[in-house]
């Protein structure tokens, strides 16, 4: 039985996918090339895949470097509030140089992933920003000596 919520994604979804995942700017008319069809139905399949949330979002990737950004951090953090309550999450996520947010099982409640320029500024996102979540009770910081790769694409598969 399928679960309603559930999105079924054919074989021509899954070559679209892919293809965009490489290049998000790739035009319609390159896609209907790619894949030999019609450019008017490629545009219907991206559309429906846009509907369903498949494709969630279009970003341009920028290099932190170019923006003085060299210091990648990822903090375990202790929460009090309970499981299943977000309120902190829901803190943590309105903060610009938090980058992700995963709840996460063992000892630690969160473990969060912060860009910002340098030590100090990151010293001062702790002091100024994460003391201000109420039911923040203690953090772990790992500080990124040189990322080897780092990336968002998924592996699409050939079929479901």
């Amino acid at each position: 039985m399928i679960n309603e919520t559930e999105i079924i994604l054919d074989k021509t979804d899954l070559h679209i996918l892919r293809l965009m995942q490489e290049n998000a700017r790739i035009s319609n008319a390159d896609l209907a090339r790619e894949l030999g069809m019609a450019p008017s139905g490629i545009l219907e399949r991206v559309k429906k895949l846009e509907q369903k949330n498949v494709i969630r979002q279009y970003t341009a990737r920028i290099n932190p470097e170019a923006l003085q950004q060299k210091m990648l951090a990822f903090i375990f953090m202790k929460a009090a509030d309970g499981p299943g309550c977000n309120d902190t999450a829901k803190q943590l996520a309105t903060i610009p140089e938090v980058q992700e947010v995963h709840h996460v099982a063992g000892d630690d409640c969160y473990l969060v992933k912060v860009r910002t320029y340098d030590s100090a500024s990151l010293m001062h996102l702790m002091r100024n920003e994460f003391s201000k979540i109420p039911n923040l009770l203690s953090t772990r910081t790992t500080i990124v000596l040189e990322t080897v790769k780092e990336q968002q694409q998924l592996v699409i598969p050939e079929k479901l």
